[in-house]
């Protein structure tokens, strides 16, 4: 198998038209050519009249070894033709843990706990998972109940039950993690055999959407089942079992909240960036932990038709194409960046609170992005500087902003809202204008401006009227702002050793995905889990852990 790369064709190209590049590129007759897959489809918008496909693909030829050797042969050589590189998933040889070894523990279902159970349950480890929340259909059962009637759940909401908070999202699937062994392609694989669409295989931009999660989420829980794998929901930890002291501490077990105790050496501890009490425990356990940075800002609302036309021109509307997003950054006079987090084409802003008092929001979209609005968080960076002292300084910072944002809402779990027009200019919000906001319960318009700091505050009116530059129309007078965005990511991490994967100071214990700080967004988080899964398969085996990866 041959993978030719950057393949360009014009966006409305006939079918025929790819099999025929290919055939040109290879310099074959079109009866040499066995068979062709793409491999991954992206495009080229930066001449909005003229844009262009562009195409990995893997092709199947007659004398395959002949055709790459004179492709190869001269002084220019293709370089966009190669051998298919083998991106096929291999479990590490970890051998049987010793007989009497407690099976390893799963705490949190979000992408990165379930990718630690299934592969620990494909590798015939038949982990014990443990959720805080409910089943996912119970859970959006509880979170629209929220949104329509702002009654909060704190144990069943966005941030909280199987699926974690990945699930009430636009339901993205691709990083910019480094990715040498393809666990990527492990993720999505699976993701198609539980009813995802084949397309987010090839596709530059995969998305699902919160529907079609929902489901995945039940069929990846069947196949750990199925594999002897257990999982208790509405089941919270409330206290992590620790024997030794200095360089030998070790993980012994869980007691949860019902007052149980589970033995296990192996913990993995997936709770998302969220899970503020736990976090708090694992800090008074002694488990090493430091402040780090994040953002806060806004989410933002404009027309989707308007993100269309700017960034496809004459092409907008176009199948292939979907719904427009963007990626936009501004660093601000005050030293600040400011950028475009979660965007969500077609989508729709959720109130995503889990304790109670407080207004946070997300982004959402279905899979069909067909929603009349765009949205996108616009937040400004920031670090443990600006909230020193206590490496867990950053959840006490966070929920200042969001209880400032419930007040200023009303209180009632409505969110704060101003136009962009009268936020840059610093004046209070009176009613809508051709925008009308999607934010659920409801969007109380206000004054954002003492939603945020001052220096947040400033950095963001300067790059709302710069990101025009960059989006003509971004800065829209009454483009709706909706407070507060805080939960970009987790404003801790639960530092590991680089090669086990283990807790810089307690042995057993497995700090995995966005709540540790190592992951951000379903993609890089389910592929963290995967290397989580790998390094506790090898510890219960004694066998030596591989550096790297």
């Amino acid at each position: 198998m041959l993978r030719i790369n950057e393949l360009k064709l014009p966006l409305n190209h006939p079918d025929q038209a790819l099999r025929d590049a290919i055939v040109g590129r290879l310099g074959i007759d079109g009866d040499d050519l066995v068979d062709y897959k793409i491999f991954k489809r992206s495009y080229d918008a930066r001449k909005r009249s003229a844009i262009v496909l562009i195409y990995a693909v893997e092709v199947e030829v007659r004398n395959e070894a002949q055709v790459l050797a004179r492709l190869q042969a001269g002084k220019n050589p293709d370089q966009h033709v190669m051998p298919a590189p083998d991106t096929g998933y291999k479990f590490v040889e970890a051998g049987n843990p010793a007989p009497g070894t407690p099976r390893p523990v799963v705490v949190g279902m979000g992408p990165c706990g379930l990718f630690v159970a299934l592969i620990l349950a494909q590798m015939g480890l038949k982990p014990l998972m443990l959720e805080r929340g409910k089943v996912v259909r119970e859970r959006t059962v509880d979170t629209f109940g929220f949104w329509r009637k702002r009654k909060l759940n704190t144990e069943s909401n966005v941030q909280f039950g199987e699926g974690g908070a990945g699930t009430f999202s636009d339901g993205k699937l691709y990083s910019q993690i480094k990715d040498p062994k393809h666990y990527g392609r492990k993720v999505l694989t699976e993701f198609v055999k539980s009813g995802a669409p084949e397309e987010i295989l090839y596709v530059s931009k995969p998305h699902i959407g919160t529907f079609r999660l929902v489901k995945m989420v039940e069929q990846m829980r069947a196949e750990i089942l199925a594999l002897g794998g257990e999982i208790r929901f509405e089941t919270r930890v409330e206290d992590v079992l620790i024997e030794g002291d200095g360089n030998n501490r070790q993980v012994v077990g869980v007691k949860l909240a019902s007052g149980e105790t589970i033995p296990t050496r192996h913990l993995t501890m997936a709770i998302g960036h969220s899970a503020r009490d736990t976090f708090q425990m694992l800090y008074d356990r002694g488990v090493y932990i430091e402040a780090k940075p994040f953002s806060i800002g806004f989410r933002v609302e404009h027309p989707q038709s308007l993100i269309d036309a700017c960034r496809f021109g004459p092409n907008a509307g176009n199948k292939i194409l979907g719904a427009a997003d963007y990626k936009i950054v501004h660093h601000a006079s005050n030293g600040r960046s400011v950028y475009s987090f979660c965007m969500c084409p077609g989508g729709t802003v959720v109130a995503a609170s889990s304790e109670e008092g407080r207004v946070v929001t997300n982004g959402m979209s279905q899979y069909s992005r067909n929603e009349r609005n765009a949205n996108s968080a616009i937040v400004v960076g920031i670090t443990p500087a600006d909230y020193p002292g206590h490496p867990l300084a950053g959840i006490a910072f966070q929920r200042e902003l969001e209880s400032r944002a419930f007040v200023l809402g009303g209180s009632n779990y409505d969110a704060p809202g101003q136009l962009m027009g009268d936020f840059v200019r610093g004046v209070p919000s009176k009613e809508f204008g051709s925008v009308t906001p999607s934010f659920k319960p409801a969007v109380h318009l206000t004054d954002l401006g003492p939603a945020l700091p001052d220096y947040a505050t400033l950095a963001l009116r300067e790059a709302f009227v710069a990101f025009d530059k960059q989006i003509r129309g971004y800065y829209k007078e009454d483009a709706v702002l909706t407070g507060v965005e805080t939960r970009t990511s987790s404003p801790i991490r639960i530092k590991r050793h680089d090669d086990s994967l283990q807790s810089l100071n307690t042995r057993g214990l497995f700090p995995a995905g966005e709540g540790a700080g190592y992951a951000g967004g379903i993609m890089s988080a389910a592929v963290d889990g995967i290397r989580i899964a790998e390094a506790v398969a090898l510890s219960m085996a004694g066998a030596p852990v591989p550096h790297g990866g």
